[in-house]
């Protein structure tokens, strides 16, 4: 038996008892393995190999030939191209250094124009400051899937925007009646918990750049780009995913003007299509410090390779979520050991930055084992750099984070964050981002 072999096995051993087999399902008429014993063997790209063949041995060959190389490759296969940032954008701050949350926090509303006459899409960014800084701070930024006065429980915020589906136009994000049930994480972003450690925190809505529904390709910012007799974009060109980890960096752009944030300190953040954001945001623009990606799953961190829970082929189907990526993307549903790229290439694209990887032990749709496997495979990317990768093979039992440059955190629950999370969060965040 080969060592690859081996060692694949051995993980798979790791696996059992953390995350129990389950009878298999079918969703979007494709079947759904969760047997682990059926996930299947396979070989993963090869980080260190450059595509002519020759090693990479050490960080520099990683950073000036081997990383841009997997870029486009992902690019071209999996999220899509996106444009640099506008030569036209501009930022108006329409609220700065309003009082919020009994004093703990300062307050400013900002809205990013992407084009010079202010028409067509924009982004509203919501940040709090802590009020006793001496100084810029770090911090947190959220990618939201709510309009920015539905993410946060304040009333001082901006009604925002979301996608209505049936017009295919943006409406006003009205808050719901007092006597409806609040939506699952609706005015869920925890603020003070931040701020009360010196973090800053800022959030903005997804669907201000793109929306998220099936034949969208062509709104949102997507549409400032498209060339004529375009609908939607090339088969290379970008995604929603794309759309949004393209706002992230707009945001970090507005940021960078702000002598309150320290902008060399920024951790992205988002949770499930959004920890598939926050991934390629990472990825795609070195200047975020740090990367958490929550319940990323297929698409994210898991290996696309293992046939467990979620497939390429369930994200690609017609009525789910192929706008969501690049168009090539969907070519490789049937041939998945033919793609290019799968996720241990995504992750190595973060190194040297700190990486916290959270999931959940019952969220097996999004295959939590998958992604830990990704996160060791990108291991050696991380040892070019002198940075700590997770260093084990070994599962880790629910509440028994990983935390070295590379983190992992699996909670005892499924799909999303649960409060603890944010506490190992702000641990990770101590770790690295507590000096200028």
């Amino acid at each position: 038996m080969s060592s690859k072999l081996c060692l694949l096995v051995l993980l798979g051993c790791n696996a059992f008892g953390q995350i129990p087999d389950s009878p298999d399902a079918v969703v979007a008429g494709i079947p759904v393995n969760y047997t682990e014993s059926k996930a299947g063997t396979y070989t993963l790209p090869d980080a260190l190999k450059l595509n002519n063949g020759q090693p990479v041995q050490d960080a520099r060959t990683w950073v000036q030939k081997r990383r841009p190389e997997i870029r486009q490759l992902i690019e071209q296969n999996w999220f899509g191209r996106a444009p640099g940032r506008p030569k036209d954008m501009s930022f108006e701050v329409f609220e700065k250094g309003t009082p919020a949350f009994q004093g703990k926090a300062i307050r400013s509303q900002v809205t990013i124009y992407f084009t010079k006459d202010h028409t067509g899409p924009r982004m509203d960014l919501l940040v709090y400051l802590p009020a006793d800084a001496k100084g810029p701070v770090p911090l947190f930024l959220n990618m939201s899937f709510f309009a920015n006065n539905l993410s946060v429980a304040d009333t001082g915020v901006k009604i925002g925007r979301k996608w209505d589906k049936a017009s295919k136009t943006q409406v006003p994000a009205e808050p719901p009646p007092a006597s409806a049930p609040p939506a699952p994480g609706a005015r869920g972003l925890r603020v003070e918990q931040f701020l009360t450690q010196g973090i800053g925190i800022a959030t903005f809505n997804k669907d201000d750049l793109a929306p998220d529904f099936v034949e969208s390709e062509g709104l949102g910012v997507k549409q400032l780009y498209l060339k004529q007799g375009q609908t939607k974009p090339a088969d290379d060109e970008w995604g929603a995913i794309a759309a949004w980890a393209w706002g992230a960096s707009r945001a970090l752009d507005y940021l960078e003007t702000d002598k309150r944030v320290d902008a060399k300190r920024v951790a992205i953040h988002g949770v499930s299509r959004l920890g598939k954001t926050a991934l390629w945001a990472g990825a795609a623009d070195d200047r975020f410090t740090m990367v958490i990606a929550s319940c990323s799953g297929e698409g994210g961190a898991a290996i696309a390779r293992r046939n467990y829970g979620e497939t390429l082929a369930h994200m690609a189907a017609p009525t789910r979520y192929p706008y969501q990526f690049a168009g090539n993307y969907a070519k490789f549903a049937n041939k998945i050991n033919e793609w290019p790229v799968d996720a241990n290439l995504l992750v190595a694209m973060i190194a040297p930055r700190p990486l916290l990887l959270q999931t959940g032990n019952t969220d097996k749709w999004s295959d939590p084992y998958g992604e830990f496997l990704a996160a060791n495979a990108a291991e050696p990317v991380y040892r070019l750099f002198g940075k700590r990768g997770l260093e084990t093979t070994e599962f880790p039992k629910a509440g028994e984070p990983i935390l070295h440059d590379v983190g992992y955190l699996l909670h005892d629950g499924g799909h999303g964050t649960v409060p603890s999370d944010f506490d190992v969060y702000l641990r990770f965040m101590a770790m690295h981002l507590n000096k200028p």
